[in-house]
């Protein structure tokens, strides 16, 4: 089961300065920027995953700039994303079209022909057919085709019209390409009927869609569903696009899913309200903590609005900020106390989120929590077990949750933990 991350342009300034929270004087965007797979000391993933709607084009705008684009499409793939087949040997490079970006639309604006255009020119080993998102599963056996409503019967008949396109007018990308057609459905049943049909079309690979917003024993139906459709025996591999349960492993595995593909281990790093940085624990499970929070004052739109009403002053708040960082710096070293840094951190914490109508008992409580939260991630000192090389470098940097450079290496530190994670956990599986 190979693990494919889905990238949207997340890079570091390898010569980021933690103490003075600049880059480097001579960086320059993306040419001197670096990947995961660049920075890390091996690439955290088996390959990437890149989406239509994240490079844009002419007629949709996506992360990418213009002459990005322009770039990616004239080098393809691996060329502009640095991922040389020479150094990532047997790694993929798969494509989608994005389909929760054009959820809302009637129609997906992408077409097969243009897709394959898209593959062909950037150079992909892996390409999912157009798919036009259905949401809200069914429960069970769920509603019978005539009972559901006809937007969603267009959306699962467009889905399949455009697979049986796409597989006609893949063959001229040669062997080297995979073809991947995409399920889609209202229910477990439906999406089995849906990989059934592909499967007959001639498709060998498929990817199970739609998975995002569901609950892990919804995606544990649907892939009952399909392999009772398609098992295993047939040969067809199976993918889930956005597999965010990563906790879950065991249930890929026990429905024969080949691949996955997900952003979760990075933008937990500073999406999730807890889970910013990832460990492995003794018993080999993935453990986590939560990254402390001391944001930059002057940057800080929460701060700024206070400074502006006059509720705070913005000199108290540097100095808060800079006791703040020198307190944990301090305690990182072996020189200050696990309680001077707690201080120093919650001092911040209050000001930042403390509210001229906010309960003083709530406010009393919600520092209590937070203190306490935070001594677990200061005292165990996770950064001291880790030998990445977000870790070697910036030590107890990697956990404080600031910029956007502290954040991403956080969250390749979390990519380089959870495929370690993913290389243990297949190497029991085969054994």
């Amino acid at each position: 089961m190979r693990f494919v991350f889905a990238d949207a342009l997340d890079l570091v300034d390898p010569g980021f300065d933690f103490v003075a929270d600049r880059n480097a004087r001579d960086r320059t965007r993306h040419s001197g920027d670096q990947y995961p797979h660049e920075f890390m000391d091996e690439a955290p993933y088996d390959g990437i995953l890149v989406s239509r709607a994240i490079v844009g084009d002419a007629f949709r705008t996506g992360k990418y700039s213009e002459s990005q684009m322009m770039r990616f499409r004239r080098e393809g793939a691996r060329r502009f994303l640095r991922y040389p087949e020479e150094r990532f040997p047997d790694s993929i490079v798969m494509g989608d079209c994005g389909a929760f970006s054009y959820a809302a639309m009637a129609e997906p604006p992408y077409k097969p022909e243009d897709t394959l255009s898209f593959y062909g020119d950037g150079g992909f080993t892996h390409g999912c057919s157009p798919d036009h998102i259905i949401f809200d599963l069914d429960e069970g056996a769920g509603r019978d085709r005539d009972a559901v409503p006809e937007a969603t019967r267009r959306r699962f008949d467009v889905t399949l019209q455009n697979a049986t396109e796409f597989l006609a007018g893949a063959r001229r990308l040669g062997h080297r390409f995979t073809p991947m057609g995409v399920v889609q459905g209202w229910s477990a049943p439906s999406m089995a009927r849906a990989a059934a049909d592909l499967a007959r079309m001639g498709y060998g690979s498929l990817a199970v869609g739609g998975t995002v917003p569901l609950k892990i024993e919804q995606i544990r139906r649907v892939l009952a569903a399909i392999r009772e459709a398609v098992p295993v025996s047939t040969g067809v591999q199976l993918h889930v696009l956005g597999f965010g349960k990563i906790e879950h492993l065991a249930d890929l595995e026990r429905y024969g899913v080949a691949s996955f593909d997900t952003t979760s281990p990075l933008v937990r790093a500073f999406k999730d309200a807890r889970k910013n940085y990832w460990a492995r624990d003794d018993a080999g499970n993935l453990s986590f903590y939560t990254a402390l929070r001391i944001p930059q004052a002057i940057e800080n739109n929460h701060l700024k609005h206070k400074a502006r009403k006059g509720s705070v002053n913005q000199e108290a708040i540097l100095r808060l900020e800079a006791t703040a960082l020198a307190s944990v710096r301090r305690f990182a070293a072996g020189d200050g106390g696990l309680d001077e840094a707690l201080d120093g951190v919650m001092a911040y914490w209050d000001t930042l989120n403390w509210d001229e109508d906010s309960s003083p008992s709530r406010q009393a409580d919600a520092l209590r929590r937070q203190r306490g939260i935070y001594a677990r991630t200061l005292e165990e000192r996770p950064w001291e077990r880790c030998g990445c090389r977000v870790c070697r470098e910036g030590g107890v940097e990697a956990l404080i949750f600031r910029s956007s450079n502290r954040n991403k290496r956080r969250g390749m530190h979390n990519l380089y933990v959870f495929h370690r994670h993913l290389r243990e956990f297949r190497a029991e599986a085969v054994a």
